[in-house]
């Protein structure tokens, strides 16, 4: 099956790629949130306007992650090559850091989610 994203994006920036998206979803969270709460913005605006606006923006973290996790995956040769790839070749350069994006991508998969989780449990701000 030929994939449409081309060879080339696979470089060391797909390293920090779900690091980084979780760490901008984690601000726009929490930054979110507080100031919300810190206004207190006109009723019309309510705080399940701001949870379903936050969760488009985790369902949206969470693609980007997965996508970078697929990116991994096949840049780590679709896991036929069992770790540790600690050779001094290009292949085996290529085939770690594919495994440690596909790690990372993991983690950072459940950072997103565990970020996520006072969505549902805060009900509103309280003064």
């Amino acid at each position: 099956m030929k994939s449409i994203i081309p060879r080339e994006v696979e470089t060391l920036w797909t390293l920090f790629t779900a690091p980084t998206v979780w760490a901008l979803h984690f601000i726009a969270c929490y930054v979110t949130v507080a100031v919300f709460c810190a206004k207190r913005l006109p009723s019309s605006f309510t705080f399940d306007g701001v949870r379903i606006a936050l969760v488009i923006v985790t369902v949206l973290a969470l693609a980007m992650i997965v996508l970078s996790g697929y990116l991994a995956w096949r840049q780590w040769g679709f896991g036929a090559a069992d770790p540790p790839h600690d050779e001094p070749t290009r292949d085996a350069r290529t085939l770690f850091q594919g495994f440690a994006t596909l790690l990372l991508s993991g983690l950072s998969f459940v950072a997103v989610v565990f970020a996520s989780i006072p969505l549902i449990f805060i009900a509103e701000c309280q003064p």
